[in-house]
């Protein structure tokens, strides 16, 4: 009995063994949960407060199931940085674009009966010659009861001095006879003054009568590249104010031919093509590129197609401010004559010994030479092709025009002109165009 007793208590000492060490295998175990669960807690935390929970679950995946947590996040960062971009430019300069309200003096027409003779109503020399004019009738007719000023077109403008000064499009001003007005971004209405009107480009100046007011600032439209992204604030249908489109710019063309009301017609050189949504209304607005900078003026739109607009540079009118904020009124340089490029089917056609240059010809409507001009002072005429200004070649890229618009009036340049086989080098003192 008592080897059993010893083996029944072996039996039990190896049992409270087994059980200590299960115990404490256990614990261990519980322990080791415990920190793992509070390091987890502690990083989730720190991860949460740190980026959010957006950037927890995609920049914290694992390796195995996306390739690159930073590739990831890149494009989600950049549609909000576009986003940002975008709300700057509106916030920094919708207060300096303004809705340009033209007005004018109008008939009113009510309908109404005039009386006349039965002889002049049936227009009938017999009747008359038998019976004169016993009988009258009350004839319908329009009747003019006074005038009244109404609201007749509108436009966009934007501010470029903090004193008043605005610019817009010259086809939002073109009417002399009508009056202007300017509402701010504020609600503000104000009486304008236009200034002046381009004589060759799109392009007026108003004044308004306020100080302090927000300007936009002037980029660089010679460095713009195809698919950059831009934004046009403008008066949308003249009732919209401070409508925002963006697109991206969708192309450059070398000239257009726009028209309008009140038959304004003008051919646009070296535009700007966006398919940001410019509609009428639209004219004389601002179109900025994503560092909130101006670099060109909405100006027209292309008809029977979706979102294809046009906007002069902004370097094109620089020119012209500047020449009013040091004239008093935009000038231009002035030579004097009407041409056609010269290329190699113009050489073609009409013989030709060159295939660059300015061929000198009339029109039905214009001489190939005005009169006083410079041309006509330094002996230019019909015929002529003008090959080079101060040693600058005349072809499609660098026309006639773009090279005369480098100098200013009254300067002296010297060209060379072909006249039948022979050279000519001949100085001319430039003109001024101000109409």
């Amino acid at each position: 009995m008592a080897t059993l007793e010893i083996f029944m208590d072996n039996l039990e000492q190896q049992k409270s063994r087994k059980v200590l060490l299960s115990v404490t295998f256990i614990g261990l175990i519980v322990l080791i949960a415990i920190v793992l669960v509070v390091t987890g807690l502690s990083y989730l935390n720190k991860s949460f407060s740190q980026a959010g929970i957006f950037d927890f679950l995609f920049k914290n995946r694992p390796e195995s199931v996306f390739e690159s947590s930073d590739q990831e996040a890149a494009p989600y960062q950049s549609v909000l940085s576009l986003e940002q971009a975008v709300i700057n430019v509106v916030k920094n300069n919708a207060n300096a674009v303004v809705s340009v309200i033209q007005t004018k003096n109008v008939p009113i027409l009510e309908r109404c009966f005039r009386t006349k003779p039965f002889g002049d109503v049936l227009d009938d020399p017999l009747f008359k010659r038998f019976f004169g004019d016993a009988f009258e009738l009350q004839v319908p007719d329009v009747c003019e009861r006074g005038s009244e000023q109404i609201e007749v077109g509108g436009g966009t403008g934007f501010v470029i001095g903090s004193d008043g000064l605005i610019v817009t499009n010259k086809h939002v001003v073109i009417d002399t006879d009508s009056q202007y007005t300017v509402l701010t971004n504020e609600g503000k209405k104000l009486e304008a003054e236009v200034l002046a009107r381009d004589p060759f480009q799109d392009f007026a100046i108003l004044k308004i009568e306020s100080f302090d007011l927000p300007t936009v600032k002037l980029g660089n439209s010679d460095s713009i590249e195809i698919g950059q992204f831009v934004v046009a604030i403008g008066n949308a249908l003249g009732e919209f104010r401070n409508t925002v489109s963006v697109g991206v710019v969708s192309g450059i063309r070398n000239n257009i031919a726009a028209s309008g009301a009140a038959g304004f017609q003008e051919v646009l050189d070296e535009v700007i093509q966006t398919d940001a949504a410019i509609n009428p209304g639209n004219s004389g607005g601002p179109l900025l590129n994503l560092r909130g900078e101006v670099i060109g003026i909405n100006t027209a739109i292309a008809r029977g197609a979706q979102n294809i607009g046009f906007t002069i540079p902004i370097n094109k009118i620089k020119r012209s401010i500047n020449s009013f904020q040091t004239t008093g009124k935009i000038v231009y340089p002035f030579l004097g004559v009407r041409y056609v490029i010269v290329n190699t089917q113009i050489q073609k056609e009409r013989d030709l010994d060159v295939d660059y240059g300015a061929l000198l010809e009339s029109s039905d409507s214009q001489p190939a030479v005005v009169e006083d001009s410079a041309a006509q002072e330094a002996g230019l005429k019909a015929g002529d092709i003008i090959l080079e200004i101060n040693n600058q070649r005349i072809d499609e890229q660098r026309t006639l025009a773009k090279l005369i618009q480098r100098y200013q009036p009254g300067q002296v340049v010297k060209i060379k002109v072909l006249r039948g086989d022979k050279e000519l080098l001949i100085d001319i003192k430039l003109g001024e165009k101000t109409s």
